[in-house]
């Protein structure tokens, strides 16, 4: 870089900065005319600016910025190894796939064998079992931490059960005392979907440092955001060799992008089938895809990552705001609740309206969402309820109560940091408005 060049990336980024102050400045709250999304995007103009500077770099793939942020985010998980995706989807998807790698010996999982997760998840917590054509074995959850119900968990295994795939649902952690000693109890790979729990706690390590593998999301909702955006965590050798080959095309070889020869042997290999010498950077030893993303993400995910502690300290600051302002209507609603011996990161704050309730889930939310307040259900509510997977080869244990319960009577409010406090004083006040007699909903 000239001094001349250094010098107009300079003031480039200095008038980011400005036009970030300009193009977005802080909005004044007015109740009943603001909307009250449930999540979104929460950034400054650091984030812009880091995403210029790397653009004009013009580095569009995965690069510099990326090996910094894969350094930083497996402290953040103690982990040994970060490996960066285009989506939590992809992470997922890789994940799973790399449990069926050759990498995994006499371990590794083949078409038919079952995988244990849940009915109320996120489809794509359970479609890379589906798409792997292994069978998703579906356990309750409990109520009200909405996590896996680690009491069926016995009842779950069979002698073709080779794994635990399951979420920390809205940044609540799952009981992992349980479900790890299951799994080590009977060799099970577990892998923990952290995509709304990054910060998250359990007996007072990190989630995702328990399981085999972890998966994190970077869409605008989460906890930060490089737009769209995952990553996939592990100390497990094998797990990752297979794991960067999936991400990389399925390729063996583990170059860098834009380096040769790394290991020397580029063509001293013999392998499968293909004639000695052929060349290493195109041999392929899984079935990949490329799911990498660019450079110009990573670079928002590291400002983002400077955040962190503050986002954090600001979705518990409004979770805890309302619960204490609806703890009064347990008449009514069946409030949150954090799991035994946990430090949730919440995502967002679950509601269920009781059976026994003078109105419905249906009716309180269109109420909520008449005065701007917006609201989501808790995923898919019961998965196997759902079109898409009316074909699907699955087990499920019992009838799935409380998955049912979950698609019927549950619901979501957010607290992620755009929320302010007068938007929380006033989510409380109309959700009092709705139980008032004569004046809401009953």
């Amino acid at each position: 870089m000239t001094a001349n060049s250094n010098r107009l990336r300079q003031e480039i980024l200095s008038l980011v900065e400005k036009f970030a102050v300009e193009e977005f400045p802080a909005s004044t709250f007015v109740p009943g005319k603001s909307a009250i999304p449930v999540s979104g995007r929460t950034f400054d103009g650091s984030d812009i600016s880091a995403l210029v500077n790397c653009s004009l770099d013009f580095w569009l793939t995965a690069g510099p910025y990326s090996d910094q942020f894969e350094t930083r985010f497996k402290k953040v998980f103690d982990r040994r190894w970060a490996m960066l995706v285009n989506s939590g989807s992809s992470a997922n998807l890789v994940a799973v796939s790399s449990l069926l790698s050759p990498l995994l010996g006499e371990r590794k999982l083949k078409s038919g064998d079952e995988v244990i997760t849940v009915a109320a998840g996120f489809p794509t917590t359970v479609n890379p079992i589906v798409q792997n054509n292994l069978v998703p074995v579906f356990v309750d959850v409990d109520i009200p931490t909405y996590n896996i119900d680690a009491q069926y968990l016995e009842e779950a295994l069979s002698p073709k059960t080779k794994a635990i795939v399951i979420a920390h649902t809205l940044g609540n952690p799952f009981n992992l005392k349980a479900v790890t000693n299951f799994a080590k109890k009977h060799d099970l790979f577990l892998i923990e979907d952290c995509c709304d729990a990054v910060g998250a706690k359990y007996d007072g390590e990190p989630v995702g440092s328990f399981g085999d593998i972890a998966t994190v999301s970077f869409y605008p909702a989460h906890h930060i955001t490089m737009g769209e955006g995952g990553c996939v965590l592990t100390s497990n050798g094998p797990l990752k060799s297979a794991a960067l080959s999936i991400r990389d095309w399925g390729r063996d070889c583990w170059c860098d992008p834009g380096k040769d020869n790394t290991c020397g042997l580029r063509f001293e290999q013999q392998l499968g089938e293909l004639p000695a010498g052929f060349d290493h950077k195109y041999t392929y030893s899984h079935i990949g895809y490329n799911l990498k993303l660019t450079d110009m993400q990573a670079a928002i995910g590291l400002t983002q990552l400077d955040k962190l502690g503050g986002f954090h300290n600001a979705r518990q600051r409004n979770f805890d705001a309302l619960s204490d302002g609806l703890k009064g209507l347990t008449e009514y609603l069946i409030l949150p609740r954090a799991t035994e011996n946990s430090q949730p990161s919440w995502f967002g704050f679950p509601i269920a309206v009781r059976p026994d309730a003078p109105f419905d889930k249906n009716k309180l939310v269109r109420y909520l969402e008449s005065h701007l307040i917006a609201t989501r259900m808790l995923f898919a509510g019961n998965l196997i309820r759902q079109p898409a997977y009316s074909d699907v080869n699955y087990r499920k244990i019992g009838t799935l109560p409380n998955s049912d319960f979950v698609m019927n009577n549950v619901f979501w409010v957010g607290v992620f940091p755009g929320l302010t406090p007068d938007m929380i004083d006033y989510m409380i006040s109309v959700f009092h408005d709705a139980v008032t007699p004569g004046k809401g909903l009953i």
